[in-house]
């Protein structure tokens, strides 16, 4: 059996949306070792295809990068090698290169290496792909994968997806249907303010919505602030797995740019997308399921990649209207509407 590495060592996020092209390496036969960021590992345990997992912290990608060391790049290096890989894929996104990572696995011995690279390889690649244009993410990272002689069945039409089944949340969740608002983002200028948030929750549950409101451990102060009393919190109450299993069952999601909004999209569930533009959402909006794009995507901001909103007052987001979210969610929630799979919609 090949042994295959394919890496993707960013945010959560940024894993499930390499599961299409972890799913068409998987479906040749190969054993498939995926290797994270420690912010990606609960990821990847979700995704389909996955055989086993590795969790490294790569210096040039983390948000926190710890520093270079001889003895910590050695020991990783020792792991792969012994592993004793055969072929190699390697994930980034535009902005990330390729090659610190690709050098390593070639001090471990790994004989193929492929990845996506405008920077010269010189003998680290054996395969440089080139993507024209700005595709979606998951075609992007799928399209390395074809380039390398992978190809997802007939069957697998290239969404995102889960590990089934998923646990049982129904203590979590009640009776009846609901709609999840996630408030927060893994970047700061994505998300939108606690006040803007506790405000379209409160337009929501008046226009006839439960409305469960989830965030990680460390934002349980501000779900409690978002819910009020017209949401109930689950901040901090949920594993990754519960949570998807949570964004699955719900009507629909609203959330900003960020994990779990393509964690809903890997469940199936249509999002209406909170989307700051500091990156396009041509590339980074849910994928896969009807969305609904909200926040203006002419804003000063527009890439400029900021971690910290860089104008005064977030306008691109505390400007939506929260009327315009419940008719979103209203459409979005239709049995049987049919919209296009990322619509876009301007308050005004």
């Amino acid at each position: 059996m090949t042994r295959v590495l394919v890496a993707r060592q960013d945010n959560l996020g940024d894993v499930l949306l390499a599961g299409p092209c972890v799913r068409a390496v998987a479906a040749s036969g190969a054993h498939v070792t995926l290797l994270t960021g420690p912010h990606g590992r609960a990821a990847g345990e979700l995704l389909p295809g996955v055989s086993d997992l590795l969790t490294w912290t790569a210096p040039w990608i983390d948000p926190e990068p710890p520093p270079v060391t001889a003895e910590d790049t050695g020991e990783f290096v020792a792991l792969i090698r012994a592993r004793a890989f055969d072929r190699a894929l390697i994930l980034t996104s535009f902005h990330q290169s390729p090659l610190p990572l690709a050098l390593l696995l070639r001090q471990a011995g790994v004989p193929w290496i492929g990845a996506i690279s405008e920077d010269y390889p010189g003998s680290l690649l054996d395969l440089r792909h080139r993507v024209d244009g700005d595709p979606p993410e998951p075609v992007r990272m799928l399209s390395l994968a074809e380039a390398a002689g992978y190809a997802l069945p007939p069957d697998d039409h290239g969404a995102l997806a889960l590990r089934r089944p998923l646990p049982d949340t129904a203590r979590l969740t009640g009776g009846g249907a609901y709609v999840v608002v996630h408030p927060a983002a893994s970047v700061p200028a994505r998300q939108p303010s606690a006040a803007w948030s506790r405000e379209t929750v409160r337009a929501l549950a008046a226009d006839g919505h439960r409305v469960l409101v989830t965030g990680a451990p460390a934002e349980r102060a501000l779900t409690r602030e978002v819910a009020g009393t017209s949401g109930v919190d689950l901040g901090g109450r949920t594993s990754l797995a519960e949570l998807a299993a949570i964004l699955s069952g719900a009507r629909v999601v609203v959330a900003p740019n960020t994990g779990p909004a393509h964690l809903a999209a890997a469940a199936g569930t249509p999002v209406v997308s909170l989307f700051a533009p500091v990156v396009p959402q041509e590339r980074w909006a849910p994928y896969g399921v009807p969305t609904v794009v909200l926040g203006d995507q002419h804003a000063p901001c527009r890439a400029t990649r900021a971690r910290t909103c860089p104008v005064p007052g977030h306008p691109c987001l505390e400007t939506i209207d929260p009327a315009d979210v419940c008719r979103a969610v209203t459409a979005l929630a239709q049995p049987g509407a049919v919209l296009p799979e990322t619509a876009e919609l301007t308050s005004g």
